[in-house]
């Protein structure tokens, strides 16, 4: 049986007596490629910082069958478990290969990191092919675009045998062209792995999304299909405020069928 999948029950986060994620219910199966939607604080962030062990957190957050909650960081990644935030973190004085081989490098032993090689590892040829960077391996990571810096992430991400991948915005300050080119990205790797993106960029959810959770006040407000979703009336409330009654607003967050 597969138990790659994520299970939270009750998952809880609270900071000074501020509860930011309120007991959320959740699960994610491979090939659900899953949103987090929601109003500014709603804790899409938190939610998966708590499950990477970023923030303290209560209840469980299941993986692999395992409980991560109160685990350490290094430990979490290393049950397969990891994380993209909003502005890449690559090493832009070194190339696409030597960012992608020094991430591999994380879960390799002392020995082999301390072998001359005359060839890439195959897992980063793999990466380097999967994100779209096969033809850029020595450039300056510094030199690339911002959104290939993103898929440069992701590729670090890979290499170390995520099976679990959670995403913050990935797609914020990107072209269309690359926001396309993301989402294509996404919709290759949750085909084998387990795949969670927060996101705001509502026309990037309503194309590439396979299942959406909205989250208000910390608390999952609904669940379902991107239709079911945008049909909701709680959403529609949540994102329109009490009392708006502009068809412009909705349409812009939720999409024509608002």
């Amino acid at each position: 049986m597969n138990v790659d999948y994520l299970e939270l029950t009750d998952l809880t986060v609270s900071f000074d007596g501020f509860v930011a994620v309120d007991r959320v219910n959740m699960s994610v199966l491979p090939g659900d490629l899953r949103f987090l939607i929601g109003p500014n604080g709603a804790g899409k962030t938190t939610l998966i910082d708590a499950v990477s062990g970023l923030v303290p957190a209560t209840g469980t957050a299941r993986w692999a069958g395992e409980n991560l909650v109160g685990r350490k960081v290094h430990r979490i990644a290393r049950l397969g478990v990891g994380r993209t935030f909003q502005t890449a973190t690559v090493f832009e004085e070194l190339t696409v290969a030597q960012n992608l081989d020094i991430a591999a490098g994380a879960r390799r032993g002392l020995l082999t990191l301390a072998r001359r090689r005359t060839s890439l590892p195959e897992v980063v040829v793999k990466a380097m092919d999967t994100i779209g960077l096969t033809d850029l391996a020595d450039a300056l990571a510094g030199t690339l675009s911002h959104g290939q810096k993103q898929w440069l992430e992701i590729g670090m991400v890979l290499v170390q045998d995520a099976r679990l991948i959670m995403l913050d915005e990935p797609v914020a300050g990107m072209s269309a062209e690359e926001k396309d080119e993301t989402g294509r990205l996404l919709q290759r790797i949750a085909a084998d792995l387990t795949v969670v993106v927060v996101e705001h960029d509502m026309d990037f959810m309503r194309a590439f999304a396979t299942s959406v959770t909205v989250l208000h006040a910390g608390k999952v407000l609904a669940e379902g299909s991107v239709a079911q979703v945008q049909a909701d009336p709680r959403v529609q409330e949540v994102y329109l405020g009490p009392g708006e009654h502009s068809k412009a607003v909705a349409e812009a967050v939720l999409g024509e069928g608002a």
